[in-house]
């Protein structure tokens, strides 16, 4: 796998109607185009975006997934992070996007917020 390319791999969810999106690679504007298609057509009402292995993100990658949040945001639907290096979470501070995001260090962390709302 050469430094751009990134990869995408999908899990169903332990929650009904909850979908996991891991990537793999960094997401920049050369490999935009295949993060966007996976979430255009996932259509669960929950999707976690695990990006414990995407590198950096670029301008356009950023544009992207706040374009994505609030696509889905506008459909009534939740988009949640985990995995998130500080330099992506860097970059998110210094955009100012980072309060748009529900953010978990983990896959884990974030199945289990949902299961048990009260203790997020």
């Amino acid at each position: 796998m050469s430094p751009n390319d990134s990869t995408i791999a999908r899990f169903a969810g332990e929650i009904h109607g909850q979908r996991v999106l891991s990537f793999r690679g960094p997401l920049t504007l050369q490999n935009l185009a295949s993060f966007q298609t996976a979430l255009q057509a996932e259509e669960a009402p929950t999707v976690i975006i695990d990006f414990a292995e995407v590198p950096y993100v670029d301008s356009a990658g950023l544009g992207s997934i706040v374009r994505a949040h609030v696509s889905r945001h506008k459909a009534g639907k939740q988009m949640i992070l985990t995995g998130v290096n500080d330099r992506v979470r860097k970059l998110f501070e210094i955009t100012g996007v980072e309060p748009l995001f529900l953010i978990f260090p983990s896959i884990d962390g974030a199945i289990d917020a949902l299961v048990h709302p009260a203790s997020a």
